[in-house]
């Protein structure tokens, strides 16, 4: 409903149930409903609506909305003593004409108590017209603030996105460069996975989540061409559980925790080493598991690098507090990198891309 009929809606409803309660006062006090008494309580009603209609027009051209409420409170007992003081005035104009039909006389003491009563029903009247507008503009205050924060996060999400793509192309590159001499068959075989995986990253950098089978096959593409770099010095093996294959996932993130593993990892053993990345699905998570050869060092990681930043504070950004990430040493010789997500799949989460 459009905010002028939302108005003149409640202005009609409001002055309706007034003009009833006031009906059945009277009836309930043994006064009989006649002509006279009809015509009595239909002028408030009509001089409701009229003074009650002027009174916004006041509001709104002095922008007493904009107010606070320290500044506002006088203004409308002031405004409303006002009101209906002119309520009264024309109320008894009206029942001086009806008295002298009925041949009666308004007592002073009638006039005291409507003023009362006036001055009580336009503090109401203004009441709910402001709290309407208030909690319309603390909605709408509220509204801006979580667009703001979408924005905010959405601007956070893309400056992390820009920082992780040179990374990954840097390290990429300088595997290639050195295939170059070595073997330009494999170095030929390798540029092409690489624009694969080039492609790829163009594509995921527009969204937020893509389907784990996507990313999975990053990681294949990645892992082949860091395996002509370390050649016998790295295994690896990728266990994806089927279940998991649609379940969505930060782009490059999994392919993050893989070239920490290689780098902080098995680059600086003599012999390499191996990583081993499965997936498995509970109920409501999937659970991405990374396995890899070295000893986690947090601070030299720190010190070196902010892939395992950047992807904690991505998984903050897109799932607060409902994903978990944990790294740490496994078995003397071993670092265990966990990852939780809530199971969300493809079908789920279409507009989280747009």
């Amino acid at each position: 409903m459009r905010k002028k009929q939302l108005y003149i809606a409640s202005q009609l409803i409001g002055w309706s149930v007034y003009f009833l309660i006031a009906l059945f006062l009277n009836q309930s006090a043994g006064v009989p409903i006649d002509g006279i008494i009809i015509v009595a309580h239909l002028t408030p009603f009509f001089l409701g609506i009229l003074l009650s209609h002027a009174y916004r027009e006041i509001i709104i051209r002095n922008n007493w909305l904009q107010l606070s409420i320290i500044k506002l409170i006088p203004r409308f007992v002031i405004g409303s003593l006002i009101m209906a003081s002119v309520f009264e005035l024309l109320f008894v104009g009206v029942m001086q004409l009806i008295q002298m039909i009925i041949g009666s006389d308004i007592l002073v003491i009638d006039i005291i108590q409507d003023m009362v009563s006036w001055t009580i029903l336009f503090i109401l009247w203004s009441v709910i017209y402001f709290f309407y507008h208030f909690f319309k503009n603390y909605k709408a205050e509220e509204i801006k603030n979580l667009r703001w924060e979408a924005t905010k996060n959405e601007t956070e999400l893309n400056k992390l996105k820009s920082q992780l793509n040179p990374h990954f192309m840097f390290n990429s590159m300088n595997t290639i460069r050195a295939l170059i001499d070595e073997n330009p068959k494999k170095a030929k075989l390798a540029v092409t996975q690489l624009s694969n995986i080039l492609r790829s990253n163009l594509l995921m950098g527009q969204q937020k989540l893509i389907p784990l089978e996507k990313e999975i096959k990053l990681v294949r593409d990645y892992l082949a061409v860091e395996s002509y770099r370390y050649e016998e010095r790295l295994s690896y093996n990728i266990d994806v559980h089927p279940e998991s294959k649609g379940i969505m996932v930060p782009p490059l993130m999994i392919q993050t925790l893989v070239e920490n593993g290689i780098k902080h990892g098995i680059s600086k053993l003599p012999l390499g080493g191996e990583i081993n990345l499965s997936t498995s699905v509970t109920d409501n998570e999937l659970e991405i598991k990374i396995m890899n050869s070295g000893q986690y060092n947090s601070n030299a990681v720190s010190k070196s690098g902010f892939g395992i930043a950047n992807t904690r504070e991505r998984l903050k950004i897109l799932y607060g507090s409902n994903a978990e990430m944990s790294i740490k040493n496994y078995n003397g010789n071993q670092v265990l990198t966990e990852v939780y997500l809530p199971k969300s799949q493809e079908n789920e989460v279409k507009d989280n891309n747009r």
